[in-house]
């Protein structure tokens, strides 16, 4: 049991970093158990599609609303204590919600409110949990263990919880909330265990304005995030078009049905822990440029076979190695923002990208729509496809930038940052461990 432990986290990420992946797993678990509760719920209250489709636009609202916020908030206040604080809000909201329902007690605008003031809560929490990582863990470290919270997520959030919460529903409409929000204030406890070294903070501009700047100042002038948010923003029109009527591409176009749609995402959750468990051994043997351009061609490739399949039996490979890539596109993108930005600005950096990921897919659903609904349901991935070449070549050379970026000081030539054994090179931030 000692080694299944010390392969899945190594001793030398610290007593810290057990205590934030214990966290994680556990909010991720009740997140969900909610992605298959919340549109349960409110198809139970109401058949109305707007009021349906209102659903998802509530969840997808906050980050745009409150991320830059969120960033400030993170870098100028206590980060555990930011965590602790949001995740117990959220966790009451979810009890109030649970008893709503219980009672009978939850008509439509009630729910849609419930799961808008969750989704605010989990852009504070999300935002600032990115930032405490590299105060956890040794620069070296970080593509490990970012691979790790990964692996958790992929097989908590997106396999384990999702039927978990249908199967909660169908035995009584509030045990879903009731139990995320359980975990939710589990994890809460779990992250005020952690011990992180002491931050130095200069004076604390006045204004919110004055530091939502500062964090985009330094995004744009910073090459490789740069190019990273520009990626994530513009990739994600495409992948939002395209996306946007996966249900509709499965159910009609592949002729799956409901359960074959659950096939679909399933297959792609698979393919992510495969892509976070090899990300390691990919990324020591290939600078994280190169993962990253690797992964636009996947992805435009991806976008042109499901576009021209209609065989199940040729797109579910496909999603299979879309979720790989998009997992190991995700831990790569992180773990060079963490290395690059300074720890002060992580909060803002951070909320920069994510306005820029949900940007894009707004974006990106609006035109799949029209597009759908006009020229028939394939014309959104032959859209991302085009698209996603056009991107692949005026972004190719840009994507240097992250290239450079990954050769951090002290390593050796050809040393790839991923999973470093050995001590970390100096400088590299304190590990922190619990009481």
């Amino acid at each position: 049991m000692r080694r299944v432990v010390e392969a899945v986290v190594p001793a030398r990420l610290g007593t810290g970093f057990r205590w934030l992946l214990a966290s994680s797993w556990a909010s991720n678990l009740g997140d969900g158990i909610a992605l298959a509760a919340g549109p349960l719920l409110v198809a139970s209250t109401t058949h109305d599609p707007f009021l349906v489709a209102l659903a998802a636009t509530v969840q997808w609202l906050p980050p745009l609303l409150f991320g830059l916020t969120a960033g400030v908030v993170s870098d100028r206040l206590d980060r555990r204590l930011v965590v602790v604080v949001v995740d117990a809000l959220r966790a009451a909201v979810l009890v109030l919600l649970a008893l709503a329902v219980l009672t009978g007690r939850a008509p439509t605008a009630v729910v849609l409110v419930a799961l808008f003031l969750v989704a605010t809560a989990e852009v504070f929490a999300d935002n600032t949990s990115t930032t405490l990582l590299p105060s956890l863990v040794a620069r070296a470290d970080l593509g490990v263990a970012n691979a790790r919270l990964q692996t958790g997520f992929v097989t908590v959030n997106q396999l384990a919880g999702p039927p978990l919460g249908a199967l909660l529903f169908g035995v009584g409409a509030s045990l879903p909330f009731a139990t995320q929000a359980a975990l939710v204030g589990l994890g809460a406890v779990l992250v005020s265990r952690l011990v992180l070294p002491a931050r130095t903070r200069g004076p604390a501009p006045s204004r919110v304005r004055h530091d939502v700047a500062e964090g985009l100042r330094w995004t744009l002038r910073h090459p490789a995030v740069r190019t990273l948010v520009l990626t994530i923003l513009v990739f994600n029109v495409t992948f939002g078009a395209a996306w946007s009527v996966l249900v509709l591409y499965a159910t009609e176009r592949l002729g799956l049905g409901p359960v074959g749609y659950g096939l679909v995402t399933t297959v792609s959750a698979v393919g992510g822990l495969l892509g976070t468990l090899a990300h390691g051994a990919i990324t020591r043997r290939v600078s994280l440029g190169n993962v990253l351009r690797a992964g636009l061609v996947v992805e435009t490739l991806t976008h042109g076979a499901l576009a021209a399949t209609t065989s199940p039996w040729v797109a579910l490979p496909v999603f299979f190695v879309f979720g790989a890539h998009a997992f190991v596109w995700g831990t790569t993108s992180i773990t060079v923002r963490q290395r690059a930005v300074p720890e002060e600005l992580q909060g803002r950096v951070g909320s920069v990208n994510i306005v820029g990921t949900f940007g894009g897919l707004v974006v990106g659903s609006a035109l799949g729509g029209a597009l759908a609904q006009h020229l028939g349901v394939t014309a959104p991935f032959w859209f991302a496809f085009a698209g996603s070449a056009l991107l692949v070549l005026l972004l190719w050379r840009q994507l240097r930038h992250v290239a450079h970026a990954d050769e951090g000081p002290g390593a050796a030539p050809g040393e790839a940052p991923g999973e470093a054994p050995g001590e970390a090179p100096g400088g590299a931030p304190a590990v922190g461990s619990a009481p």
